[in-house]
């Protein structure tokens, strides 16, 4: 499946990936932790799996990989895992934002270098990984490189040639960065983890059994039964060793930008990032919805999965009944996925199926989380039309895309997008619906308070 027809087929941007790491006391195995933190993360991406594990009791700079393309559950089962024998280890699910969907990206990335080896793990995007590059091969140092990861990687790799040790090496990589990422670094004795001086991407940490844990989200470290200790700070370098944990908070700065995405797309539902829970900050969206455009209606429903927490709000708010209209087939693969227009259409059919005894005679407000092409939505307008709904009066809880992402979000070109395009009237018709509203960027105050947050998609205000 290539990265276009994935697209197509949701109309949804996409999270670049997830990260998580681990280290615990000397004798135990993570590599079955790593992979149930993976899987609580696999919604950040679906594209390749991968793990490294290492022994700071063994043999020094031995570190032991797999990965491969496809789910968490598809690259590993009991023997792969058993291969994977160490008390330190990082993980990576992913999705393409930069470099093509092949085998050769796939993530950790393990390197061997005269002072010893490094693991990396990364989410989001280094803007200015082309100058990093350039800087390389003046130095006679460039490789071959496809992603701004393996950039990142060799960086560190140069540096810690030149340092004391991998926190300085990667303290001083990260003061010539740009852009928003997430990055976990793994050497024979410790883990380095750092967050983006905007605090864009997320990065938790958290403890289990005396073991520490770095992940993306806090419903990753949940779910392998540990226990949240705080967010990662925007800018902070995070050292864990036998010893425990400490901080380097040089690169900290007071200008925060964290994705607005997370709250309304990317993160789990029961997720709590920067202090905001995610479930909460959706219902928020609904709410604000009703409030700013109020419309007469019978039902609300929510697009699965996205929309329906908004959709929740947006009822409770208003008075009128929360309906379930959709069967949700989740057994579709992505292989089902296919190019042609035709293809794509039945798809969507076979994914979503309407239940018409909900929606016949029915006037619906019809909750999504964003637009980006439209063409999904309107082949479920046309899907609940053909069904007998009435009306269907579309809310959106974001407000238009007009402008790309270049932090790791894959939001396209705004040649692409329908909103930097055609007026909300132009996309209503175009779509099917009986009215379209979207949500304000104001609101976004409703749904997560005086948090500082990136829009640069809706407003083009980039924050770097």
């Amino acid at each position: 499946m290539t990265k276009d027809t994935e697209f197509c087929f949701e109309d949804k941007p996409h999270e670049e990936c997830g990260v998580y790491g681990i280290y615990g006391a000397e004798g135990r195995n993570v590599a079955g932790e790593i992979y149930y933190g993976l899987t609580a993360l696999q919604h950040r991406g679906q594209e390749s799996a991968g793990i490294s594990v290492t022994d700071t009791c063994g043999s020094r700079g031995n570190i032991r990989t797999i990965k491969g393309m496809g789910l968490v559950h598809e690259v590993f089962d009991e023997e792969k895992l058993s291969m994977l024998k160490g008390n330190v280890g990082v993980g990576h699910v992913r999705y393409s934002t930069t470099g093509g969907s092949v085998p050769e990206n796939a993530q950790p990335i393990a390197m061997n270098y005269i002072k010893g080896s490094l693991a990396l793990v990364h989410n989001g995007n280094i803007v200015n990984a082309a100058d990093i590059k350039e800087s390389q091969l003046l130095r006679g140092q460039a490789h071959y490189t496809s992603t701004d990861s393996e950039v990142l990687s060799y960086e560190i790799i140069s540096e810690r040639v030149r340092t004391g040790s991998i926190e300085e090496a990667v303290l001083r990589t990260a003061g010539r960065l740009r852009g928003g990422y997430a990055c976990i670094v793994m050497s024979p004795k410790k883990l380095v983890g750092i967050r983006d001086p905007y605090g864009i991407k997320p990065l938790i940490l958290g403890e289990k059994e005396g073991a520490f844990i770095l992940a993306s989200e806090s419903a990753a470290i949940r779910d392998t039964g540990g226990r949240v200790i705080r967010d990662i700070e925007p800018g902070e370098i995070v050292i864990i060793t036998g010893e425990g944990v400490r901080s380097d908070r040089s690169l900290c700065g007071k200008i925060h930008a964290h994705c607005v995405f997370e709250y309304i797309y990317f993160a789990r539902e029961d997720s709590v990032i920067d202090g905001i829970e995610v479930h909460e900050a959706r219902m928020k969206a609904g709410q604000a919805l009703f409030k700013r455009d109020a419309v007469e209606a019978d039902i609300v429903a929510g697009v699965p999965d996205s929309g329906l927490t908004a959709a929740e709000g947006y009822a409770k708010a208003s008075g009128l009944p929360f309906s379930l209209i959709f069967h949700k087939n989740s057994y579709i693969g992505r292989s089902f996925i296919k190019p042609t227009d035709r293809e794509r259409k039945a798809a969507v059919h076979m994914k979503l199926s309407v239940i018409g005894s909900k929606v016949y005679g029915k006037r619906i407000v019809l909750i999504d989380d964003s637009i980006v092409r439209g063409t999904t939505m309107k082949q479920i307008i046309d899907m609940l039309k053909n069904a007998g709904a009435k009306e269907v009066h579309v809310r959106i809880s974001s407000p238009p895309f007009l402008h790309p992402c270049f932090y790791g979000t894959d939001v396209p070109s705004s040649g692409e997008l329908i909103a930097a395009e055609h007026s909300d009237e132009d996309i209503r018709l175009s779509i099917g619906a009986d009215s379209l509203k979207y949500l304000s960027i104001e609101d976004f105050r409703v749904m997560t308070g005086d948090l500082s947050l990136c829009t640069a998609c809706f407003n083009g205000v980039y924050p770097d």
